[in-house]
């Protein structure tokens, strides 16, 4: 007996992303580009939809020339380079985009991408990045750091994202079949909307770094320099130890950074693309102490040959493979608290039993092609056809059994 064929993806499709902006172009974005990528080459280019759109215009964007449906905060002041302080409004902005036309809405989301409303025919496939960090688990930190808080509106902002947290938990249950980027995410989406993910990690361009150069005396921390990402502890714990540790990175936190940095710590700001790419090739370790859902820079460093020293916790268990927990082709070293101590531990460890030599550059390289954009694509595509023929299913079912639809006269 023959599996029954699985139906092809439909013509019309939507694609919807929180927002499409030149000074926003990390590891989501990256994904909406590859799934749009492979729909397109399916001859299934979709119709894409975003809060606000400052892409399309410019010649030098992926987006540039490209038809995209936009919500209301596109003609507010400052809404496409400032579109998050809007923040209130973004759950009902989302709700105003019409996709009525598509068969198939796929939505990247790491705020209310998800939000969008569609009909009972549609089918609607959400990737999340992750649910609302700071509505949910990292609140308190968020609010720790809120200049508004210490303005004296503390109340008010509590009570906007206690109503955050009432919408993305009620729209995560119209969305149809949900995606995480990691097992860390899927555990958040059942701890907060309480709802199953399949899990699909994102894809990392590895074909750019060499990995086969020689290493240099220096250890390396690249991200945005924002306060979760807590670059603060790795500056910290290297002033301890003395090692050369460049900081690689832009954002609010680069002056206080710049502040404790020891003689030992330089903070090179945002370097080009071909910097990055030396300097992670060129690297004894990469150093990361936030709390991923994912994290693209660890497995950019992977690609590199480069060990990575990270936090045990969040999206670098599904991508670092620690030697400490006795893997046989190891790539890595997590320490177990995000502290001070237990980095700068780990960091003596590695220093002082030359733990490089043990970790070879070759296999590590080896690891980080499984996240290839091409494993991404494939995945997400056989996720995208299973949930279709399901949903086909179901409405052929509903189709043929009208008596058993409520409220219907027979």
């Amino acid at each position: 007996m023959t599996a029954p064929e699985t139906p092809d993806l439909p013509q019309r499709l939507a694609l919807v992303h929180d927002w499409f902006i030149p000074r926003s172009s990390g590891g989501a974005e990256l994904v909406v580009q590859a799934i749009d990528q492979r729909l397109t080459e399916l001859d299934r280019r979709p119709q894409l939809a975003a809060l606000v759109d400052g892409e399309s215009r410019r010649s030098s964007s992926w987006l540039a020339g490209r038809s995209i449906l936009t919500s209301p905060i596109q003609q507010l002041p400052w809404g496409t380079s400032h579109v998050q302080q809007y923040l209130p409004l973004l759950p009902l902005a989302i709700e105003q985009i019409d996709l009525s036309a598509a068969e198939l809405v796929i939505s990247s989301s790491h705020l209310v991408a998800k939000g969008v409303l569609t009909a009972p025919d549609q089918l609607h496939v959400s990737y999340v990045h992750t649910p609302v960090r700071y509505a949910w688990d990292q609140m308190h930190a968020y609010l720790q750091r809120s200049t508004l808080v210490r303005c004296g509106l503390g109340p008010l902002i509590r009570w906007q994202l206690h109503l955050l947290r009432q919408w993305d938990q009620l729209s995560a249950q119209r969305v149809d079949h949900l995606i995480a980027n990691s097992r860390f995410t899927a555990r958040r989406i059942q701890q907060f909307w309480g709802r199953e993910a399949e899990v699909i990690h994102p894809p990392v361009d590895v074909e750019r770094f060499r990995w086969d150069g020689p290493r240099e005396d220096i250890y390396l921390c690249l991200c945005r320099l924002v306060p979760y990402k807590r670059v603060d502890l790795v500056v910290q714990a290297f002033n301890q130890l003395g090692l050369p540790l460049l900081v690689v990175g832009d954002g609010p936190e680069r002056s206080r950074l710049q502040q404790l940095a020891g003689p030992n710590v330089t903070l090179l700001g945002r370097q080009s693309r071909q910097q990055v790419e030396s300097l992670l090739s060129r690297c004894r370790a990469f150093v990361f102490a936030g709390l991923e859902d994912f994290g693209i820079a660890p497995v950019e460093a992977m690609a590199s040959g480069a060990p990575v020293i990270g936090f045990g916790r969040g999206g670098l268990l599904d991508t670092v493979r620690c030697l400490r927990r006795g893997h046989p082709e190891p790539t890595g070293l997590l320490f177990p608290q995000q502290n001070v101590e237990s980095l700068a531990e780990a960091v003596a460890w590695f220093e002082e039993a030359r733990l490089w030599r043990q970790l070879d550059a070759a296999v590590i390289r080896q690891w980080a092609e499984r996240f290839r954009p091409e494993a991404f694509s494939a995945r997400f595509e056989a996720a995208l056809r299973r949930a279709w023929a399901g949903h086909q299913r179901s409405c052929a079912v509903a189709a043929s059994d009208p008596a058993g639809m409520p409220g219907l006269l027979v």
